[in-house]
């Protein structure tokens, strides 16, 4: 990505120099990380997120923290991406007769509190709703750079930008109403509505990609590719058959790796919000 002499977002709050132990939730960028490491072991990568979900995984902050030239360049480069997300936002909020207000980015090492409950780095990003925060460790960058050979800058903005579209579907309500109504279904019925949302924040990443490149030229030959392999990676179908042989759709919580790369691009290539309605078609047409 292009992003020399672009504005940086001051909208941060670095929690990397303390901290106690936590546990935590899962975000999109965790479920890169657990997934691609139950791969590599031939494991089950749901199997994980149960332990993560209840609390069973846990780290202690360095409190000695030093940052790195990398870290530096991380740094730079997160602030940088959620600059142009408050632009971008803020504008499309603005001609729809909406005030767009910005989450924060809260940075930390090893483990967060936030106000979701407890967080490790093993989490990999992750919105929150409850204090409107995006909570990112920039260890996870550099995992998926050293054990995993993804170096493409903008997957690592895709990330950024789908917490960000969680943001959009709490300021928009979405979200609230999503998770009420999960919570009166039974499980299949949860987990089909958990598609929906997270495949409309994979849509909304990809409208944040299509006008960043139209007001900055942002985006390099190569940049596209890397956004759909990275949404095609984690689709839970090929976790799932990489895992033991064949998926389960009633299982499925963030959509196929087809669905995930068609709303991504959907996103990307129309920049039409008003297309991103993921609720109304039928779950088998996503």
């Amino acid at each position: 990505m292009q992003l020399e002499g672009r504005r940086k977002s001051t909208n941060v709050e670095d929690r990397r120099r303390g901290g106690a132990a936590a546990a935590g939730g899962i975000g999109l960028g965790g479920l890169i990380i657990v997934g691609l490491i139950m791969l590599l072991t031939g494991q089950d990568p749901s199997q994980v997120l149960s332990y993560i979900d209840d609390g069973s995984l846990t780290t202690t902050q360095d409190s000695g923290y030093v940052e790195s030239t990398e870290d530096q360049q991380l740094y730079d480069f997160s602030v940088t991406i959620l600059a142009g997300t408050e632009d971008i936002w803020s504008a499309i909020f603005k001609q729809n007769g909406l005030t767009y207000t910005a989450p924060k980015l809260v940075l930390f090492n090893g483990s967060v509190q936030s106000g979701c409950g407890g967080a490790t780095a093993s989490t990999g990003p992750f919105y929150c709703s409850a204090d409107q925060c995006i909570y990112l460790d920039l260890s996870f960058f550099k995992t998926m750079k050293q054990q995993f050979g993804t170096t493409g800058d903008f997957a690592w903005a895709y990330v950024i930008a789908h917490e960000v579209g969680h943001h959009v579907q709490h300021l928009l309500g979405t979200l609230d109403q999503v998770n009420q109504k999960r919570a009166r279904s039974n499980e299949k019925a949860a987990n089909q509505l958990s598609v929906r949302l997270e495949l409309q924040a994979d849509f909304y990443a990809g409208i944040w990609a299509h006008y960043d490149n139209k007001r900055f030229g942002s985006l390099e030959e190569g940049d596209i590719e890397e956004g759909i392999r990275c949404a095609n990676a984690i689709g839970d179908d090929i976790l799932q058959k990489n895992s033991y042989g064949y998926t389960v759709p009633d299982a499925f919580t963030h959509g196929t790796a087809q669905q995930r790369v068609r709303w991504l691009k959907k996103g990307l290539d129309s920049g039409n919000p008003a297309l991103g309605d993921t609720f109304s078609p039928r779950y088998s047409e996503l």
